[in-house]
């Protein structure tokens, strides 16, 4: 047992406090475990820790028990978090937004940067209401459209739309849950959270300043690369990982394995073969094929269709086959499909969700958003903004439409909204907003009012809303905010706001800002900005304590300063759902990103000091 002592220097609880949290942060940004798993493990490590090593004030009472540790499953900023991704789906499920992408192409007069302007000033404005990941995942294929239709790369407009749903998140308190949890931080901390349009005019000032960096300055740097809807009309270049099965009648049968064994076909690349369950990898020296045999390859969509029609007696594998129940002989299509962040197949396999028997449609190829698949594909897990190459027929493809699983890669407007259906969400959306903004109710209960009206209403099912409760949120955010409490307990946030003041010195309240809004960007690029939001939240409060400034501000600094992930891929998931489809690369962020991340510093920086007055 510990006594609590004040003591300006490290304690063991804080020690091991750090090195938890270190831990952490790499097996976050490395993604070397699940991030879920990473999350429970720290929870469990917490409870173990703390259960055996209690923190004790003056008084013998413990600071930390395991009722506090686990407080965050519980917490109302996550719950708002959650209720509100549930009404979120319920507007997007309508159909509704496809009205605005109507409106986008009937304004344009035929001009690429009208359409363009339009469209992210309509996501601007729905990111400041809505959560930002169904909005991006709905004017994807919107934003595909507006490519496709000015015969330009879709690369040049998937970051830009990212980019300006998360700035638009920044302009109200539901705009995002790093807002939400900021302001229970507030609370937590004794103060008042924060009201809805609190940070609003800041937030439009750096919104606006994303909003000209991705029209004026972002197309510079964007890489021109060929959009999915060229790559469906055209065929182009883009490999996506398959398996096929050799057929007991195959020509191929006895003949030595190459690299470039199909000769007519010079874009297909053999990756490894699956023989007897037993992986073969290049080189293939000497090597015959077999029947039974599984080989996976790289291949173009054009070639892997071609492949799949040559006579050479292949098949795909076991597992990616149509389901045998159907004997339907109607025209089949082939389209693209992008895994959502909500989909039962992240984390897990095409077989073993049995998507293809649930849909009637068979699985020709995948490819991941990061890096090329190296297992066999049957085996290979799926995360959101993965890509899978689906063969279907329309009635399918109807079905595969209303799925939550999946989303279809393709601009069109020929499924009209339900209009009943919009009419209601919109109404319940609008009830939610204006109770919350005028004070009413608190927001928790304003948001779980509609989530549970979109599902009385029929607007969305049960089991719909249940989908849309993403697990990485909610335990990313529990762990978060049990490491934040701990470190209040242990003492750590004061010392590390001792730390980074006594590195600032004696500079004026508007550096030593201005220096904590970088250090907390550079950091949300690395883990998740909710959980960047959490760990600074309780520092941020005590440098405003210690150095005389209203630690609202440095709360609000921390909501603007956690959204900027902009710089990496992987510390915001609406960054992820648009390197598939934008074919992007990690440097690509990099390149477009970091000078927006210090462009949005420099301007709050300069704007701190007129507009708080320090």
């Amino acid at each position: 047992m510990n006594i609590l002592i004040e003591n300006a220097g490290m304690s063991v609880e804080m020690l091991f406090l750090f090195g938890l949290i270190v831990g952490a942060l790499f097996c976050y940004a490395s993604e070397a475990i699940p991030m879920e798993v990473t999350a429970l493990g720290v929870i469990l490590i917490l409870l173990v820790f703390f259960y055996f090593s209690p923190i004790i004030d003056a008084n013998g009472v413990n600071q930390l028990p395991t009722s506090k540790i686990l407080a965050g499953f519980a917490n109302p900023a996550m719950l708002t978090v959650l209720a509100l991704l549930v009404v979120g789906q319920g507007v997007v499920k309508t159909g509704i937004l496809e009205i605005f992408s109507r409106h986008v192409l009937s304004l344009s007069m035929g001009k690429l940067w009208i359409a363009t302007l339009i469209s992210l000033i309509t996501v601007l404005f729905i990111s400041a209401f809505l959560n930002n990941i169904p909005v991006v995942i709905i004017f994807i294929p919107i934003m595909q459209g507006i490519a496709q239709r000015f015969h330009v790369p879709a690369s040049k407009l998937l970051m830009p739309l990212s980019f300006v749903a998360v700035v638009g998140g920044m302009t109200t308190l539901v705009g995002s849950g790093t807002n939400l949890l900021v302001s229970n931080a507030l609370i937590e901390a004794g103060l008042k959270g924060f009201s809805f349009f609190e940070f609003s005019l800041p937030g439009l000032l750096l919104a606006g300043t994303g909003l000209a960096y991705v029209m004026l300055i972002a197309p510079k740097f964007l890489p021109h690369r060929t959009s999915l809807s060229h790559r469906m009309r055209e065929r182009l270049d883009q490999h996506f990982m398959a398996e096929i099965s050799i057929d007991k009648d195959s020509k191929l049968i006895g003949q030595s394995l190459g690299v470039r064994m199909f000769q007519e076909l010079p874009e297909i690349n053999i990756r490894m073969i699956n023989r007897l369950g037993k992986t073969i990898l290049p080189p293939f020296t000497g090597l015959k094929l077999r029947h039974g045999d599984n080989i996976a390859l790289s291949a173009t969509r054009e070639d892997l269709t071609k492949l799949m029609e040559s006579g050479y007696g292949l098949t795909p594998a076991e597992g990616y086959r149509r389901n045998p129940t159907s004997h339907k002989k109607s025209e089949q299509i082939i389209v693209e499909m992008m895994v959502t962040p909500s989909s039962s197949l992240v984390d897990s396999t095409i077989g073993r969700t049995g998507f293809e028997y649930r849909h009637n449609c068979q699985v020709l190829g995948i490819q991941h958003h990061a890096h090329m698949i190296r297992s066999r594909m049957g085996q290979a897990k799926l995360s959101a903004g993965d890509l899978l190459l689906v063969k279907c027929d329309a009635e399918t493809l109807r079905g595969l439409r209303e799925d939550l699983d999946v989303v279809l890669v393709e601009f069109s407007v020929e499924e009209l909204p339900n209009l009943r259906a919009a009419n209601v969400s919109i109404c319940i959306f609008m009830a939610v907003v204006l109770s919350a903004a005028f004070g009413l109710v608190p927001i928790v209960i304003s948001s779980f009012f509609g989530a549970l009206a979109m599902v009385v209403t029929n607007v969305i099912t049960l089991h719909q809303a249940a989908r849309a409760l993403d697990h990485k949120v909610i335990t990313t955010i529990a762990a978060a905010l049990a490491l934040g409490v701990a470190m209040e307990a242990t003492g750590a946030a004061t010392y590390l706001a001792n730390l980074i003041l006594s590195v600032t010195g004696t500079a004026s309240p508007t550096i030593v800002l201005s220096s904590f809004f970088l250090l907390v960007a550079l950091m949300s690029n690395i883990i998740s900005t909710k959980t960047c939001a959490v760990l600074f939240a309780p520092i941020g409060l005590h440098i405003g304590a210690e150095i005389g400034v209203d630690p609202r501000i440095f709360a609000i600094t921390i909501v603007f300063a956690a959204n900027c992930a902009f710089a990496t891929p992987f510390a915001y998931q609406t960054s992820l759902l648009v390197m598939g489809p934008g074919s992007y690369h990690f440097k690509d962020f990099f390149k477009v990103g970091f000078p927006l991340v210090i462009l949005i510093w420099l301007v709050y920086s300069a704007f701190v000091p007129w507009y708080y007055g320090l």
